[in-house]
C-alpha cells in the first residue's frame, strides 16, 4: 500500500504510489507531452529549439527537457532538442553527463589509482622487516 505524501508540483495531498506526483499533475503532464509532441510532428517544427517549443506551445522548458530525459521525445527524431548535463549542464542528447565531464571523471579516477599505488608503495617500504632468527641444535643437553 502507498504511503501519504504531498504532490511535489501542487502541494496536493495523494497516495504516492508507482507515480511520484499526485494524479492530476500525472494529467497535466501527459497533456504538456500531447501539446509538445502535436507541435513537433508538424514537419516545419522538428527543427525547432527548446526556446521556440516552450513560446509555441506554452510548456515549460523544464518540463520539454524532462521529456527528453525521460526518453518521450528522442533527439534521433528532433535534433535540437537536448537537457542540461548532471555536472556542468551543458547540453547533451543523451547519457548523464557530457563528454568533457565524463574525461575529467577519467582523469581523476586515474590520479586517485596513482595517489593509491603510491601510498601502497609507501606503506611497503616503510614495514619493518620481518626478522629471522637462527637457532643452533645442541646435542650435548642430554
Amino acid at each position: 500500500m502507498g504511503e501519504l505524501a504531498n504532490c511535489p508540483r501542487c502541494h496536493a495531498v495523494f497516495m504516492k504510489g508507482t507515480a511520484a506526483i499526485c494524479q492530476t499533475c500525472v494529467k497535466k503532464e501527459e497533456q504538456d507531452f500531447q501539446t509538445v509532441y502535436g507541435f513537433l510532428r508538424k514537419k516545419s517544427n522538428r527543427t525547432a529549439s527548446v526556446n521556440e517549443m516552450e513560446a509555441k506551445t506554452g510548456v515549460p522548458e523544464k518540463q520539454i527537457r524532462a521529456f527528453v530525459k525521460q526518453k518521450r521525445l528522442h533527439p534521433s527524431q528532433f535534433p535540437s532538442l537536448d537537457y542540461g548535463c548532471e555536472k556542468c549542464g551543458a547540453p547533451i542528447q543523451e547519457g548523464r553527463i557530457c563528454g568533457s565531464c565524463t574525461e575529467e571523471f577519467g582523469q581523476n579516477l586515474k590520479q586517485l589509482e596513482r595517489n593509491q599505488q603510491f601510498a601502497d608503495r609507501i606503506k611497503e617500504q616503510e614495514k619493518p622487516k620481518a626478522k629471522t632468527y637462527y637457532s643452533s641444535e645442541y646435542d650435548s643437553f642430554e
